[in-house]
């Protein structure tokens, strides 16, 4: 029971995490009907600022630079890429996000090399003891970081402006452009909203109990794939619910994979994706999906 309700803990933290970048996905979609694919090169570059300006500017003030610049590579993806595609079908451009991650993701793993990067964060290796329950700090702290940053996006979604503009160029760009929405201004700020979303999730990725950021850490992007498709691309509520799905499905088959030792090494990580598969042979557009969402 002590090991269930560490692991319990622990997959709700991650999933936390996991629905922040989830949540970008669904940003971007409901903007610009985009699947973004670069989504992991957005994540690696806001963590890879903070962990190389920690040391001269402190922890919480390069984190501040680590999401502005992720922000902003968001937003110079989509005003000198993506709105510069002259291409009808959105699918077209999910591949040239496909692209640009590449590129990107490239020249930031040659800048780190073999090396694990430390973000220099406050919590260190301290643990919680609740009785003979031990949770890391840090991942109580990403769990009410992220549950914060994702009940105010909820709220502006739903109650600011930029919410209703946002909502209603998902529903009908055309009709909301005859309106005044400026689409362009739309896209730009959703684009920037999940790369400052990215940092976030960056930093909370690389703390620990992992060793910090190295190469491989934008692939945990490619991890919160499967939350945002089998919680619906334009599900703001499927982004949050599927990341929580994903992490405790993790963190549970990583857990007991000796006892699952029949199905073979690495399940933890295979896990994810069966479930999402098992969801859309089901539902076909996610748990919470309002609409069939474009192929890619």
């Amino acid at each position: 029971m002590i090991t269930f309700l560490e692991l319990l803990v622990n997959g709700i933290s991650v999933g936390a995490v996991y629905a922040l970048i989830a949540l970008g996905f669904v940003v971007i979609f409901k903007a610009t009907e985009v699947v973004n694919f670069a989504h992991a090169s957005l994540l690696l570059a806001g963590g890879y600022v903070i962990a190389r300006l920690h040391e001269v500017l402190g922890f919480w003030l390069a984190l501040l630079a680590g999401i502005a610049t992720a922000a902003l590579v968001g937003a110079l993806v989509e005003f000198l890429v993506i709105r510069r595609a002259n291409v009808a079908v959105r699918s077209v451009l999910a591949i040239v996000t496909i692209g640009v991650d590449i590129v990107l993701t490239t020249e930031l793993t040659r800048r780190i090399g073999t090396e694990v990067l430390a973000l220099g964060d406050p919590w260190r290796d301290r643990v919680l003891r609740v009785g003979e329950v031990s949770i890391a700090e840090t991942r109580l702290v990403a769990l009410a970081v992220a549950a914060a940053l994702i009940t105010a996006f909820l709220l502006a979604f739903k109650y600011t402006a930029w919410g209703v503009t946002m909502r209603a160029t998902a529903e009908d760009a055309e009709t909301a452009a005859l309106m005044g929405v400026r689409l362009g201004r739309v896209s730009l700020s959703a684009w920037a909203v999940a790369g400052a979303l990215a940092a976030v999730a960056a930093l909370f990725l690389c703390v620990f109990p992992t060793p910090g950021l190295d190469r491989g850490t934008g692939l945990a992007a490619m991890k919160a794939f499967p939350a945002a498709i089998l919680g619906g691309l334009d599900s703001t509520t499927g982004a949050l619910a599927g990341g929580l799905i994903v992490g405790l499905t993790e963190a549970l088959m990583n857990g007991y994979q000796n006892q699952l030792a029949f199905l073979g090494r690495g399940v933890g990580d295979v896990a994810p994706f069966v479930v999402m598969l098992a969801v859309l042979l089901v539902r076909p557009a996610g748990l919470f999906g309002t609409r069939e969402p474009a192929r890619v």
